[in-house]
């Protein structure tokens, strides 16, 4: 084990130790000692809803029953008014943490004790590093940072996060805040980071991997089943099928998202479903846009679904003012009135916003809100800050009251940032190995770009105040004393080419270049699409120029979130080096740094697909997933994505080689045993030489039905490395709008130079290997399937009744 990996084992080692022992005597920076709270004695603690030896849904209804109407309606807005009489603060639900806690919140503060928060790599950058334990711990990470700061008065207890919306469309100005474009990954980003953030432990592997952390440490860990307590609360967003912005004349606020149902059951909601079933999340926000002509945060049947059929236990928030969009915007309803009873009855619960504040009274007044509708959703709020501890008296004596400032951007959690961005940089390009540079022989270093030196353009959206933010040359300057910078463009759109001169002339005399081009939020970000592919203004041009005039090859680093077409970089001999760092916040120039100089092998896969500028003609409303060669449609990611890509889902080159092999794996599945009684005379016959299918209802019994896929990893190179194993199924084309193929597992293993490591992928056929037919209803085409491994690797497993 090198240095690095033995002092990051010993970093998770204590990490995870604290997670799961919190409760036990530490010291710690006291809390606020003017921190506001319910049940404060000696006047307001003998209520029955304070009264912590009762069921929370018998506190939560004692409570709803001392309040008045108009004190109701007051909860029924992200900044709750207080109930005086009862001893009860004011409390704000809006507090924000995609990737660290963030200042786009009102309920998150960062003037006070606490100045600074980890900022870790935006989204779309952890999930390119398909590791489910670092995206647990750094749900678990952020977790304790709010908490400390909720304990100091400057955050709530309620986040909404994660966006586990699918990447789409690559002009999506959000997609950067998602896990990328499949619903596997997405669902399992899901999974993890809530169960992380909500205080739960990781029972989803049997070990950490990547050297990390091993069993012995696991078996420490309490099961968890998201039911009982939570340490903050996570909000699954947005729901559904949201994914654009602000696109030519269209606009989240009025867009009607036209969704088959098909693409819906298959593509869209799978995240929201595992962020519920499996992460347990305590929050569901629906969004903006229309489904089908009916406001999300009206389609009952969507809301509904995800309580009696998911399981869901938690609230429903709109996305702020997304309940006034229902009247003002799309026109839904004839009067204010009836779009907050049409919300309310729909299942919606809070609004972010003053919408229903100033329209509910009118509602009930008219008789189109009964006074049950507010008490209902007030059970749902109330419920969910019972569980927080909200009213079980003084924070600082409860399980997670000793934590604060000294919680805060410790040297384990910029550690953690540090590690997620190293995992996540992808090498798309190494002519020749051109990478790693040896350091020992780089005399000079120029480092050329308008984001080359500029922190707070590596963080991206929803982000807060970092701890300790550096620049990209101001990384490298640590590695190479003589690093000089210029910035080539005054800024990242690059409209002038003034700066090209001095640019070019930094480069010639510099041993070695380094060209930092790419997007920031100026380009792409919430209300805010992009309508090219091709990097902005006169970036292209600058790259070109400069690698002309460079003594030598040239190392593009690629910035931002959303897929650039530089296929000009890719085919030109003077760039011979291609890394795609995303916004890696805090730590990503040192990461960067790391993997340019060989410190760091990279690892990291593309979670979406980098297409041609050519896919702009693709009309950014169109939401079917599926091609259509009638209508020169080309459809939409790896799974149903016909045309050219510059980068395929998947792509991620190393340092080293890496080969794979299937060590176990059947060869046959049969379902006797498993179908429900009388299944068989419900077997679709496909006309033609189409196999035969069969609904996923008709299994009665999945679970018997799981099988391990056993892999061998082997690094033939001389660097130790880290490789994402991708497991993906394809089958015959079985109707119009089967996936070309689809990921149905993956791992992310470590192995030194010339060993091997082994993995095991569990494989669920009624999961992975069905997919929607035009109803919306899930089938198993029976007959062959193909298991890939990489590009050549393959073994058919059958699908059989008997």
């Amino acid at each position: 084990m090198s240095s690095q990996w033995r002092y990051l084992f010993f970093f998770f080692l204590e990490f995870l130790k604290f997670s799961t022992s919190i409760s036990k005597p530490i010291t710690l920076t006291t809390p606020n000692p003017h921190l506001r709270f319910p049940c404060k004695p000696p006047h307001h603690n003998s209520y029955p809803f304070c009264d912590v030896s009762l069921p929370i849904t018998a506190r939560a209804q004692s409570l709803i029953s001392l309040l008045t109407l108009p004190e109701k309606i007051q909860q029924l807005t992200n900044n709750a008014s207080g109930i005086p009489r009862l001893g009860i603060p004011a409390y704000e639900w809006w507090s924000e943490s995609l990737h660290g806690v963030a200042t786009n919140g009102p309920g998150v503060s960062f003037d006070g004790k606490i100045a600074s928060a980890t900022s870790f790599p935006q989204v779309l950058v952890t999930a390119a590093t398909f590791n489910r334990s670092l995206w647990f711990l750094i749900g678990s990470a952020i977790a304790v940072e709010a908490r400390a700061m909720y304990n100091v008065g400057q955050a709530g207890l309620t986040f909404w996060a994660p966006n586990i919306n699918i990447f789409r469309d690559p002009r999506w100005g959000r997609g950067q805040e998602t896990p990328g474009e499949d619903p596997m990954v997405a669902s399992a980003y899901a999974v993890e980071f809530v169960r992380g953030f909500q205080g739960g432990n990781r029972k989803a592997r049997g070990e950490i991997r990547d050297g990390f952390v091993g069993k012995r440490v696991l078996k420490a860990m309490k099961g968890y089943d998201g039911s009982g307590g939570l340490m903050v609360s996570a909000c699954c967003k947005h729901f559904t099928a949201y994914d654009l912005d602000k696109w030519h004349n269209f606009s989240r606020y009025s867009f009607n998202a036209v969704v088959s149902e098909q693409d819906l059951e298959d593509t869209y909601q799978p995240p929201f479903r595992s962020c519920i079933q499996k992460g347990k999340a305590s929050c569901l926000m629906c969004s903006y846009n229309a489904i089908n002509g009916v406001p999300a945060c009206a389609r009952g049947d969507l809301l509904q679904k995800a309580r009696t059929e998911w399981g869901f236990n938690g609230y429903i928030t709109s996305d702020c003012d997304a309940v006034a969009t229902v009247y003002e915007y799309q026109n839904y309803t004839k009067t204010p009135e009836d779009g907050v009873a049409l919300v309310l009855k729909a299942g919606m619960d809070i609004n972010c916003g003053t919408y229903l504040l100033r329209k509910t009274q009118s509602a009930i007044e008219m008789g189109k809100v009964q006074e049950e509708d507010i008490d209902r959703a007030l059970l749902n709020l109330f419920l969910v800050q019972l569980r927080l501890g909200l009213f079980d008296g003084d924070p600082r004596k409860g399980k997670f009251g000793k934590l604060g400032p000294d919680d805060v951007c410790t040297s384990e959690h910029k550690t953690l940032a540090l590690e997620a961005a190293r995992q996540g940089i992808v090498l798309l390009k190494n002519d020749k190995k051109f990478l790693p540079l040896d350091k020992n022989v780089v005399t000079s270093l120029a480092v050329i770009g308008p984001m080359a030196n500029n922190a707070s353009l590596l963080s991206g959206g929803y982000t807060g105040v970092p701890c300790y933010p550096k620049s990209i040359y101001e990384r490298f300057q640590v590695h190479i004393k003589k690093t000089s910078f210029v910035d080539g463009c005054f800024n990242v759109s690059c409209d002038s080419d003034d700066g090209f001169d001095e640019a070019v002339a930094t480069a010639k005399e510099a041993d070695f270049v380094i060209i930092v081009a790419g997007l920031d939020l100026s380009q792409e970000t919430e209300d805010q699409d992009r309508v090219s592919l091709l990097l902005p203004g006169k970036q292209m041009a600058l790259v070109s120029s400069v690698a002309a005039a460079s003594k030598k090859p040239v190392i593009l680093v690629l910035t931002g979130g959303g897929p650039l077409d530089v296929s000009f970089a890719e085919e030109d001999p003077r760039v011979a080096s291609i890394l795609w760092t995303g916004y890696p916040s805090e730590a990503g120039g040192k990461a960067l740094a790391e993997v340019v100089f060989g410190d760091y092998n990279p690892g990291g896969r593309l979670p979406m697909t980098w297409y041609p500028e050519a896919f702009t003609s693709v009309p950014m409303n169109d939401m079917n997933m599926r091609a259509d060669p009638s209508r020169g449609y080309p459809g939409r990611t790896y799974r149903f994505y016909t045309g050219s890509r510059l980068y395929g889902f998947g792509h991620g080159l190393s340092y080293t080689n890496f080969t794979c092999k299937f060590l176990s794996v059947p060869n046959k599945i049969s379902l006797l045993g498993s179908l429900k009684a009388g299944s068989r005379k419900n077997i679709l016959h496909q006309a033609g030489h189409g196999p035969d299918l069969i609904h996923i209802d008709e299994v009665e019994s999945c679970n018997s039905l799981r099988f391990h896929v056993q892999i061998s990893v082997m690094n033939l190179g001389d660097m130790d490395g880290s490789h994402v194993v991708m497991l993906f199924s394809r089958v015959a084309k079985v109707f119009r709008g089967t996936p070309e193929k689809q990921l149905i597992g993956f791992d992310r293993v470590h192995s030194i130079s010339y060993g091997s490591t082994q993995t095991s992928i569990l494989v669920d056929p009624c999961q992975h290997l069905s997919f929607a037919n035009e109803d919306g209803k899930m089938i198993i085409p029976l007959g062959d399937h193909v298991l890939m491994l990489g590009d050549n690797l393959e073994h058919v497993i059958s699908i059989q009744t008997d």
